[in-house]
């Protein structure tokens, strides 16, 4: 994380006797893979620029174990939870908010199985009550004229039924919203979820994430926005399967709000 971004950690506050608003939840893609970093660098200059009063947990934080359970580790999974209720109990953590749709779904639904019980909010949910309470005014005209369609991720859309927000959202971009024909409840899968991220795809006619990406191209598109790290790759790919790398950019809610207010 950039020096010139104020991340302050939980350890921080606890130092001071405060508890913050929110805590960051960063999630695995968001610390440590390049691409997903950027951001999370983008949401914490939205958080900087309404002036919200966050913390991570930095090197306390660790994997939620969401990956370990799709993979069928349940032991793991229970080790992972079990360890990290621990910390967010330790620091009185009642509200969190991630940028990743897996950790959000895991520490959402699952974790209160374990007794971890917290108001578990998706970025694009944060940053829309944002906008709505006043707290951030989104201005700037940098994606007047482009056409944006969104890919749901399938841990906020279908696993959540969350599909307003990200549009909410996007609106304020001032650009040009185009829907693909599978899209809400009938979005198609980028073919990362279910711990899939990490293995080759079985064989078939086409990869997924390249169906998924032609279901995005159809609209001609701009930019194919995301609110999932690993739907960011995933679609990534998919553009540079279809060589228009040149013609189409791929970014995160965050980034383009981040974007049109030029932080």
């Amino acid at each position: 994380m950039s020096d010139l971004l104020k991340v302050p950690t939980m350890e921080e506050f606890m130092a001071q006797g405060k508890q913050p608003e929110i805590l960051f939840w960063v999630g695995s893609a968001g610390s440590f893979d390049d691409r997903a970093k950027k951001i999370s660098r983008a949401f914490v200059k939205i958080l900087n620029k309404a002036n919200v009063d966050f913390a991570v947990l930095g090197t306390e934080e660790s994997n939620t174990g969401d990956i370990a359970k799709r993979a069928g580790n349940e032991f793991l999974f229970q080790m992972q939870a079990v360890t990290n209720i621990e910390v967010l109990d330790a620091y009185g953590i009642k509200k969190i908010v991630t940028c990743d749709p897996h950790s959000f779904n895991c520490l959402k639904n699952e974790y209160p199985g374990l007794g971890g019980v917290y108001d578990v909010i998706h970025h694009t949910q944060y940053i829309n009550e944002l906008i709505a309470s006043g707290r951030l005014k989104v201005e700037g005209d940098l994606y007047k004229g482009k056409k944006i369609t969104f890919h749901d991720p399938c841990y906020l859309g279908r696993a959540n039924n969350e599909y307003e927000a990200p549009r909410d959202v996007l609106k304020q971009t001032n650009a040009q919203l185009v829907e693909m024909k599978r899209h809400k409840r009938t979005a198609l899968c980028c073919g990362a979820g279910g711990a899939q991220m990490f293995k080759e795809p079985e064989k078939g006619d086409k990869d997924v994430n390249v169906l998924r990406t032609e279901d995005a191209l159809e609209t001609r598109p701009d930019i194919i926005a995301t609110g999932c790290p690993y739907c960011n790759t995933m679609m990534t790919d998919g553009v540079k399967a279809k060589e228009k790398e040149a013609e189409v950019e791929v970014l995160d809610v965050a980034e383009l709000i981040a974007n049109t207010l030029n932080l």
